[in-house]
């Protein structure tokens, strides 16, 4: 799917839209690219614009805190999108519209209703669009599901993701959509599952083979909240597939102690975790010692460029994040998170500040990616005292 102006063989022309906070990654991985002669940035589209400092290395490109304006003036190949929650549909049709293919940061949207509007333009369009979930680029995912095709692990019996954080008080007021479910009258669904722990709910599904919307068939939730705001920050969501499979997801802000999230396959004979940010996986199956093995991960926006030029499918493609995004409706449509009574958590210090620590729930994550279970029925008081609904 070649793009526009793209020469063959020369960097493909990008623009970043949103290049501070979580954009800064990506500035430095545009820069990474630059140097290797992938890609060239020829415009940021940021409210305030860059410094001098900021860009430094990248010549002189465009700034402007309007995207029509910078997609006229820079006629780029490629946008990467990395703006807060409820911008992401707004921004995406306009660079669709014009022609230009996409790395948009997760979630794609916040309802299902603006993904099925973004996934219809981007077809239209014929267009590529990349969704930001880095491990689905792990070379661990097709390894894990060789594994099982192979019955290293006996009979699949469900999938379960764990994801225990540590987040301060202050990460809640960073931005004025942090922690909101809405904003001014739209929808941002920002929580544990949807936008932190995002790769989790991902991950796990894409292993479950469980990614267009028409797979799932039901989606559990247990949406709770320590800290004083409208999302949730401790929570669990359990989807049953079409095909009968389970796949269930454990998350929380409110770590005593930051873990690296997993994503466990349990099977009749054994099971294979696979720690998604560092690229590991271990096998454990019956009659044989644990083994360990590390992997390699493709960078989605070099998977892109090579896309763009017929070398390679997308990894995380828009039209394969449908299940994701029935998860994201469950969580829009649920009823608001159940606030924790004071008793069920503790303030403690943080690196910038104070933070709440759910007590015991870095046991009950665990548990629940164990059992595929949820708080309530893993027996937490808070849980069996005031349950959300489903």
């Amino acid at each position: 799917m070649p793009g526009r102006g793209e020469p063959s063989g020369q960097p493909v022309p990008v623009v970043l839209v949103g290049a501070r906070g979580h954009g800064r990654s990506h500035l430095e991985n545009i820069r990474r690219l630059q140097d290797l002669g992938r890609v060239r940035l020829v415009g940021i589209c940021e409210l305030t614009p860059l410094t001098e400092a900021e860009t430094d290395g990248f010549g002189a490109p465009a700034q402007s805190a309007d995207l029509r304006t910078l997609l006229a003036a820079t006629a780029p190949v490629a946008a990467v999108v990395c703006t807060p929650i409820h911008t992401h549909t707004e921004l995406a049709l306009t660079a669709v519209e014009h022609g230009v293919h996409l790395l948009l940061e997760k979630p794609p949207a916040p309802s299902y209703a603006q993904f099925r509007t973004l996934t219809e333009a981007v077809a239209g369009a014929r267009v590529a669009c990349q969704i930001g979930f880095q491990s689905l680029g792990s070379a661990a995912l097709p390894a894990i599901r060789a594994l099982v095709a192979d019955g290293a692990i006996g009979e699949p019996l469900g999938i379960g993701a764990a994801g225990a954080w540590v987040r301060e008080e202050a990460y809640f007021r960073r931005a004025p959509w942090a922690g909101r479910r809405r904003l001014d009258g739209v929808d941002v669904v920002d929580g544990a599952l949807t936008n932190p722990l995002a790769h989790a709910v991902a991950t796990a599904l894409a292993l479950d083979g469980a990614v267009h919307a028409a797979d799932v068939a039901r989606v559990e939730t247990e949406l709770f909240r320590a800290h004083d705001i409208e999302s949730d920050d401790t929570s669990w969501v359990r989807v049953t597939t079409t095909r009968g499979s389970r796949v269930a997801v454990a998350a929380t802000l409110c770590a005593a102690e930051p873990g690296e999230p997993y994503v466990t396959v349990h099977g009749s004979r054994g099971r294979l975790t696979f720690w998604y940010k560092q690229d590991r996986v271990r096998v454990e199956r019956a009659g044989r010692p644990p083994e360990e093995r590390l992997h390699g991960r493709t960078d989605l926006l070099e998977n892109l460029v090579d896309h763009l030029a017929g070398r390679a499918a997308l990894l995380a493609d828009v039209h394969t994040t449908g299940a994701f995004m029935r998860v994201v409706e469950a969580v829009r449509r649920a009823p608001d998170p159940v606030p924790l009574p004071p008793d069920a958590w503790y303030s403690a210090p943080g690196a910038r500040g104070p933070r709440r620590v759910v007590r015991g729930i870095d046991g009950l994550v665990a548990a629940a990616a164990d059992r595929l279970s949820g708080y309530a029925e893993l027996g937490a008081a808070w849980a069996r005292r005031q349950p959300p609904g489903a």
